[in-house]
């Protein structure tokens, strides 16, 4: 009661206050004296990814904007004013300039709303909340819930250098980028080679030696006829009906 009556007082002078210099330095004392209240803002954030001394910064840079923004005239007291302008600029700053990979802004503001939910949860239910329980309670959608639960929102990157320990100590440990899978096209080709190894098998042996000459050795068809002692048109279509034969056995 004695800050707010001092806030209040100090307010008063520095909106009559004759000069600039008279009103600047009110209002610096107004923000000293309501330093435990930035700071008591602030620890409603902490264990969020941001140090103590960082946090009590930026709310006391939001202090500062409430003070020079204050309207009395509005009818609103300080603190009513302050409180959500000091809140609003740590969220600003988790927003812009904490987040290693930067989510969409809604999951960002979903998890600022969610400790506190859980917090007024947990003590009207007696136990955590389920993510349909704190979905109902913010009036959100659940799989937003649980994207942000599940992901964890991280605001610092892992270095793929980051050594790993995935032999307990028997082995050297391995940097983090070598346990990271990728897609590999050799998978399908592998069955695609399996599949048409069978269905070539499955053909005659004269049109599998057809195959091998045209395909592996790269005979020209000219020279494929005069092996067999045929035309190049008859060639040209045994070719065709060996392929289209395969494609079938591969479709079904």
């Amino acid at each position: 009661m004695e800050r707010e009556q001092r806030t209040h007082d100090l307010l008063a002078e520095a909106s009559s206050a004759q000069s600039a210099d008279c009103r600047r330095r009110l209002q610096d004392e107004v923000i000293e004296v309501n330093v435990p209240v930035a700071s008591s803002v602030a620890h409603r954030f902490q264990g969020r990814g941001l140090e103590s001394a960082d946090l009590e910064q930026v709310a006391c840079l939001g202090l500062v904007k409430a003070v020079r923004r204050y309207d009395s005239d509005r009818g609103v007291s300080f603190l009513s004013f302050a409180v959500p302008t000091i809140r609003g600029e740590i969220k600003r700053h988790f927003r812009d300039h904490v987040w290693a990979v930067r989510p969409p802004r809604r999951l960002q503001e979903l998890r600022a709303d969610i400790p506190g939910a859980q917090e007024r949860l947990s003590a009207h239910l007696r136990r955590s909340p389920t993510p349909t329980e704190l979905a109902e309670h913010l009036g959100v959608e659940v799989d937003h819930v649980v994207e942000v639960l599940s992901a964890g929102m991280h605001f610092h990157a892992v270095s793929l250098d980051q050594p790993t320990d995935v032999s307990g100590g028997s082995l050297p440990s391995t940097p983090l980028h070598e346990l990271i899978g990728s897609h590999d096209g050799d998978f399908s080709r592998t069955e695609t080679r399996i599949d048409l190894s069978a269905a070539v098998s499955s053909l005659p042996e004269r049109d599998r030696q057809i195959l091998e000459w045209r395909i592996t050795e790269q005979r020209t068809q000219r020279e494929i006829a005069t092996e067999l002692g045929l035309s190049q048109m008859q060639v040209s279509r045994l070719l065709r009906g060996i392929l289209t034969r395969l494609r079938e056995q591969l479709s079904g």
